[in-house]
């Protein structure tokens, strides 16, 4: 394979065609369900579906097969399927089977708008500054089916093989995911069994390399809400005589978290960390220094909770984490009168680790919040969502081979492996479902790139380059499949540790 070659021919269609078409997506406010609960009235869900349906049906890749697929009352899904570009040759090597598939996931719904975008960007404008292209979904995740595709078009373009590939492209992965496994059982026999899982929805530590993540935390959370009084009362007659719902609400947050320190207390919501994953966070943390915490913008003076470089990697993908993200029941500044407020609401996200059943972990949150309620208010939780998180096998030797050649063809630097401290529920569930399949995740949402925040962008090389080493990995998973070695690989956490260059499988 031509490197150079692939290298020009995949920068001239993302400048050509991917940038101008993710331009066109961001201007479209496709918010997942959650986000948008008349999504499918909006209809902007289906101008995203129809902007990458028409581009994907516009690349010349012989045999592939382009489908809109629609359950009842659910999101739509985008199936594309590419025959193997060969099956059999005439020598001693063992054909290529229909199980060696290749499955490479994205999604294309959004997150909400977020307040704090600089004055010339916004969530819906696409703007393009430098190397980067500002807006919402353009990294998280709109990129994904145009960076797949380029990839297997490329080798197209040079002649190279490739066994079967099916890309996935959901529509509520923002909202938890919860119409995908729906969609999973809808198409088995047509998904197959891959042997390969690339999954362009996750981070990267820097953009001098090619990041592997290694695991992903899960998430649950929902709804809190303390009811005190019927109506806002006069607080000057009731203060003192009626318990504030706020502070009844911190007091029963802290069951959950020390307001000191933010660990969450209780022994139900942890694992033991796999000594493996410890020694990789301490790799982790001298490749990257303090860009751990240097790439949030911290307001001046403020500090990370750790001083210990290690353990914020650890804090960030094998402990848990809370977060409150929205309230109701108090009135803007402006609007705040002198008045005891009958009820307090948050919105809780709970990130928890890798290897905790997250239901379990939601049942446990809502017995815990809501038991013997102080002054017998009424404190009710609902859970919204629990989704599990994901633990990476362990890699076989082709591919570990594979993208550390890739990296260094195409980053010029050693791939580099890490723990995610989001959630990308899709994994988790096709771990369970595919014991033996290997997995390729990696994505573009690096320092500063601010996924779900204000100012979000996509480092345009990053993502050129991302193409490359797929395509790199989906040439060399055929070779492999062509000699067995794409199958029956042991589901594993251990991963062997390389040298002091911080790269560890």
């Amino acid at each position: 394979m031509d490197s150079k070659a692939l290298g020009d021919f995949v920068g001239a269609l993302w400048d050509d065609e991917i940038v101008p078409q993710l331009s066109d997506y961001i201007r479209i406010p496709n918010k997942s369900p959650m986000f948008d609960a008349d999504w499918a009235s909006h209809g902007y869900m289906d101008q995203a579906v129809a902007l990458l349906e028409a581009w994907a049906r516009t690349q010349p890749i012989p045999g592939m097969q382009v489908e809109v697929v629609r359950l009842p009352g659910r999101t739509p899904l985008i199936f594309i399927e590419i025959p193997p570009a060969e099956r059999r040759r005439a020598d001693n090597h063992r054909p290529a089977q229909d199980e060696d598939t290749v499955l490479l996931y994205g999604h294309l719904d959004k997150q909400p708008e977020m307040t704090g975008w600089s004055e010339h960007l916004g969530p819906w404008k696409p703007v393009i500054e430098g190397d980067r292209l500002y807006g919402r979904g353009g990294a998280d995740d709109g990129y994904a089916m145009f960076g797949a595709l380029a990839a297997i078009r490329a080798l197209h373009e040079q002649g190279v093989p490739h066994a079967r590939c099916v890309v996935l492209i959901e529509a509520c992965e923002e909202s938890g995911s919860y119409d995908l496994p729906y969609y999973v059982d809808h198409l088995a026999a047509r998904i197959g069994k891959p042997s390969l899982i690339v999954c362009l929805d996750s981070g990267c530590g820097n953009y001098e390399q090619l990041w592997l993540t290694t695991s992903l935390r899960g998430m649950t959370g929902g709804n809190l809400t303390v009811k005190v009084l019927e109506e806002g009362v006069h607080s000057g007659d009731a203060s003192g005589v009626v318990a504030s719902s706020f502070r009844i609400l911190r007091k029963v947050l802290s069951r959950l978290e020390d307001e000191t320190s933010g660990r969450i207390l209780p022994r139900e919501l942890h694992v033991e960390i796999p000594a493996a994953r410890r020694e990789q966070a301490r790799r982790t943390a001298q490749v990257l220094g303090n860009d751990i915490y240097a790439k949030f913008p911290f307001v001046d003076g403020m500090q990370p909770m750790e001083a210990d470089l290690t353990e914020l990697v650890l804090n960030r993908t094998w402990r848990p984490a809370l977060s409150v993200t929205g309230i109701a029941g108090i009135p803007a500044l402006e609007s705040a009168g002198n008045v005891l407020r009958p009820y307090t609401a948050v919105k809780l996200s709970l990130r928890v680790p890798p290897t905790l059943d997250a239901k379990q972990g939601g049942e446990f949150l809502k017995r815990l919040l809501e038991r013997d309620p102080p002054y017998g208010a009424k404190v009710s939780f609902e859970l919204e969502k629990a989704g599990s998180g994901w633990d990476s096998p362990a890699l076989a030797h082709w591919l570990e081979q594979s993208v550390e050649a890739a990296s260094k063809t195409y980053f010029g630097a050693p791939v580099a492996f890490n723990g995610e401290g989001g959630s990308i529920p899709f994994m988790g569930m096709l771990g369970e479902k595919y014991p033996g399949a290997q997995f390729l995740i990696t994505g573009v949402l690096g320092p500063h790139s601010n996924a779900h925040g204000p100012n979000e962008f996509l480092h345009i090389p990053t993502g050129k380059r991302v193409s490359l080493c797929v395509a790199q990995v989906i040439a060399d998973h055929f070779i492999a499949s062509r000699t067995g070695l794409t199958r029956g690989v042991a589901a594993s956490a251990a991963h062997t540790i390389k040298g002091e260059d911080g790269c560890c499988a």
